[in-house]
């Protein structure tokens, strides 16, 4: 498998003027923990993690866990101390050496990649601008995907209408723009078979989700691994909608 077919394609990004308290804002919508950072022309200029802003603040209360559930198990949702720090923007605290990989790059040398330089994720770019992000959780979402090879011939493949890439590009596409959900939800198609990954408030957006996979042309069956999120979690999110 390559990048392109296990990449999230619908990148949230910031500018390198967004304030912190907004990208804190943007990590807990979206449930991601870093975001590229990009300039007014769209092109790719550096990356800001939770773990940036960690540093950034000196903020040690957070350095045994992960920022955004220390926030989550607060007594009232609540942003973390560090934003507190006034004129603060992605440019002051993002990483500017950015390490990146290709549409193309097989999912060994991006695991590699992530395992060299010590990351969690890695932008995916094409002339310049960033195409996808693969992130550690999409590589075991490709790897539980791709079948292993079997000692006996397999009958032949069912030839796909559109191939597999296609196929996915359709089912996400449907998700972002037609349910208008699925920013958290990842999609891997392999020989017509569609896993979905991901988080979703409740369960009925989790059967339309099933539903709307099970429509797409070139889906001969869907592999349900979506989890409904905890009630504190939602209650969370929930108040960041509102604000």
């Amino acid at each position: 498998m390559l990048a392109k077919d296990v990449m999230t394609t619908n990148v949230i990004t910031v500018l390198e003027d967004t304030p912190i308290d907004d990208i804190v804002r943007t990590l807990l919508k979206w449930r991601i923990s870093g975001v590229p950072v990009v300039n007014e022309k769209d092109e790719l200029v550096g990356l800001v993690s939770e773990g940036d802003l960690i540093r950034r603040s000196g903020a040690e209360e957070f350095d045994d866990g992960s920022w955004w559930l220390a926030g989550l198990l607060a007594a009232e949702p609540q942003e973390p101390a560090y934003t507190k720090a006034a004129g603060r923007f992605a440019k002051d605290v993002m990483t500017a050496s950015v390490v990146t990989v290709g549409e193309d790059d097989r999912l060994s040398r991006i695991a590699a990649t992530l395992e060299q330089h010590g990351i969690k994720r890695v932008p995916v770019v094409k002339k310049g601008k960033v195409v996808g992000l693969v992130s550690r959780a999409n590589l075991l979402h490709g790897l539980a995907a791709d079948p292993e090879p079997l000692p006996e011939p397999l009958p032949p493949k069912k030839i796909q209408p559109s191939g597999d890439n296609n196929v996915r590009a359709m089912i996400l596409n449907r998700l972002h723009n037609d349910l208008k959900i699925g920013r958290a939800i990842n999609v891997i198609v392999t020989n017509g078979v569609a896993d979905i990954w991901g988080g979703v408030e409740k369960e009925s957006e989790r059967q339309d989700i099933r539903v709307a996979v099970e429509n797409v042309p070139g889906v001969d069956s869907v592999k349900d691994h979506i989890y409904v999120m905890a009630p504190a979690l939602r209650h969370l999110l929930g108040a960041d909608r509102n604000d």
